[in-house]
């Protein structure tokens, strides 16, 4: 990977909760608490928390209007969390290739183990 991994990014992103808020703050464009609140499962109090946690990752960015804070996404820091998501998961890829590779060659010394052994037992 080329780019280190923020730790608090991710912590961020980690909770199902505050995924589904960043989903419907793409959808929307922006959200309130209160209007997140009711797509969720969760208090508009849990709301304000959870995007707390995500202005300081730096997801999410709020803008005071009225009693209201209006919050919408950080496109760069949400750019930045794509790169690193796909950084991590071609990094995986190559990982998994590699098993994939030795766990083949290692199926394949056992059969030929067992097909000698087969000959050696029939003479």
């Amino acid at each position: 990977m080329s780019a280190p991994v923020d730790d608090e990014l991710w912590s961020a992103i980690g909770d199902p909760t505050r995924r589904q808020m960043l989903d419907l703050l793409l959808a929307t464009g922006t959200g309130t608490a209160t209007s997140l609140s009711e797509h969720l499962p969760v208090s508009r109090q849990a709301v304000a928390k959870h995007l707390t946690v995500l202005d300081r990752a730096g997801l999410v960015h709020g803008e005071t209007s009225g009693r209201e804070r209006h919050y919408r996404i950080d496109d760069e820091q949400f750019a930045r969390a794509l790169a690193q998501l796909n950084a991590v998961s071609t990094a995986w890829d190559g990982r998994l290739r590699r098993i994939k590779r030795l766990a083949e060659a290692l199926q394949a010394a056992s059969d030929r183990s067992d097909t000698s052994d087969t000959d050696t037992k029939e003479k």
